[in-house]
Formats: structure tokens, sequence, C-alpha cells
């Protein structure tokens, strides 16, 4: 069985089906990084915020020194267009893409007249961990501005991200909870994060080693108007260790609880539960 679901992926002009190739040993992206990517979803006939991510890909692009080649409501319209060739039974992940074929000046620095670009959908289920997820302190840290392109979703970012997570998953846990280099948590190894203390919920103050994350701040504006105090501030891990619970935000799956924090149990709280409704009754007004 291909490792790969159902997927669907437009590029040069024309629709394929599966996994095609699209770069080569001399792609400057194979072996310089220069990549850059989003993921929107679809499920249950809607796709929320599909617009965002579009224009999100395009600004990652510029960030590293790529030419967006796609207009955002190009990128929206395609996706409508590629979501049709599936059932609609399983949930989607939309993932469009940008790239350096070139090299440029130096080898290291792309050629951004070789920018190329696909997107790619392929069936992806949404479910939620049983009782949530467990997570410990992360073994390695989160990169600043000054030190790796963190403005942009990046697919160099993501070997430190994996690392993290093979860490993790080694010590018996689902995800960990990554510090920047001061020493403060970021996110977790896949998704923002937040807690909730005292009535107050708090998520880590973007302060640019993490992207502000789309669902993050759509969940962020939902429970302020929902009548909650959500403060954006610097969170250390004791924080997170005392507090009455945490849940994550994130594209791949929405909202999530955390059911356990190294040796700690916690449960799924309502701060979680209203975060979570807020949002899937939001989505439903984004119909395909």
């Amino acid at each position: 069985m291909a490792w790969y679901s159902k997927t669907w992926t437009w590029f040069d002009g024309e629709w394929h089906e599966g996994n095609p190739p699209i770069m080569g040993p001399r792609s400057h992206a194979t072996w310089q990084g220069s990549s850059v990517f989003d993921g929107a979803r679809y499920f249950d006939g809607l796709a929320p915020d599909l617009d965002l991510h579009a224009a999100r890909v395009n600004r990652s692009a510029l960030a590293l020194g790529l030419k967006p080649t796609q207009a955002t409501e190009e990128i929206v319209s395609k996706a409508r267009e590629g979501i049709k060739k599936f059932s609609g039974e399983t949930a989607l992940y939309i993932k469009p893409m940008y790239w350096a074929e070139a090299d440029g000046v130096s080898t290291i620095i792309a050629d951004e007249e070789s920018t190329q670009f696909c997107l790619c959908l392929f069936e992806a289920p949404m479910g939620l961990p049983e009782g949530g997820l467990s997570v410990t302190q992360g073994a390695f840290r989160r990169p600043s501005i000054e030190t790796a392109p963190t403005d942009a979703k990046a697919g160099c970012l993501y070997p430190n991200n994996a690392r993290t997570l093979r860490a993790a998953k080694a010590a018996g846990f689902d995800n960990a909870l990554v510090l920047d280099m001061l020493g403060n948590v970021a996110e977790t190894a896949t998704s923002n994060i937040f807690l909730a203390k005292d009535g107050i919920v708090k998520t880590p103050v973007p302060n640019g080693t993490f992207l502000n994350g789309i669902t993050r701040q759509r969940v962020i504006g939902l429970l302020r108007q929902g009548g909650v105090t959500v403060e954006e501030v610097s969170l250390r891990y004791s924080d997170f260790e005392q507090a009455d619970e945490i849940f994550s935000s994130g594209n791949y799956s929405k909202v999530v609880p955390v059911g356990r924090i190294d040796g700690r149990q916690l449960q799924p709280g309502p701060f979680y539960r209203k975060a979570r409704e807020l949002y899937m009754d939001f989505a439903s007004s984004a119909k395909v």
C-alpha cells in the first residue's frame, strides 16, 4: 500500500492524481531547503479561513526570497476545484506550496524567477485523541528570527519540530511544549498552545519565534467575543504545570485538549469546550 492517502495535485497547469514528481537533485529546494507551504482544511463541507491560508503562503514565499506567482483568489479557486475531486466523506488537507527550482547568486541564494507552485490536496481524517494529548517539555528549542526564517511557514523549520516530537514520543508523550531561546513556552511541536487559570485564558505572546497561527488568531477572537478574557503574555513551563486546563489550536486538528502534562492528569475543561464549540460554529459558515 502507498504511504500516501488519496491525493490530487495541481502543478504546471493541470491536475495529477497521486504524488507526481516535481523536483530533481538540481532543484534548489531539494538541497538548499527553499520551500514554503501552508495548510488549510476541508471537512463536513466546510473550508474555514481558506483565503487566509492562501494569503499566508504568499507572505511566506516573500519572506524566503521567493516570488509568489498565484494570487490569493486563484489559490482559493483552484482549491475549491480540487475539493470536488474527492467524495467529501473524508476530511482533506489543502497544501499550497512554493519552492525555488534554480540556484541564484552564490548558489545558496535561490533564483526567485525560478519559483514553482503546486497545490496538493489529500485525505487526512481529523480525529481527536482519546482523553486529550499528553505533553512534556521539549528537548529542543525554537529558533529566533535572527537564526531562522520563523516569519515563514518554511519547510526548513520542520526537521527541528520532528526531532522534538521524536524525543517526546520516545519518552511516552504525544507532543511537547517547546521553549524559545529565552526559556519561555512558544508552542507545541505542531500547534499553538493555551492554558486556563483562575478563569482567564492565556497564550504565549508572538515574539518572532513561532507563527501567530490563523486558527490561533481565530480562537482568540472568538473567545473574546464570547466574553472570555484572553491574555497574550510570556509564559514559563511552570505556568502550564500549574494550569487548570490546557488546550492547543492548529489547522490540522483545530482545537484539541491536553489530558496530561508530565505525570499530572488533566480533564478537558470548560474553556477548551467553549473554544472548540465557538470555532466549529464559526466554521459552519464557511461552506464550499
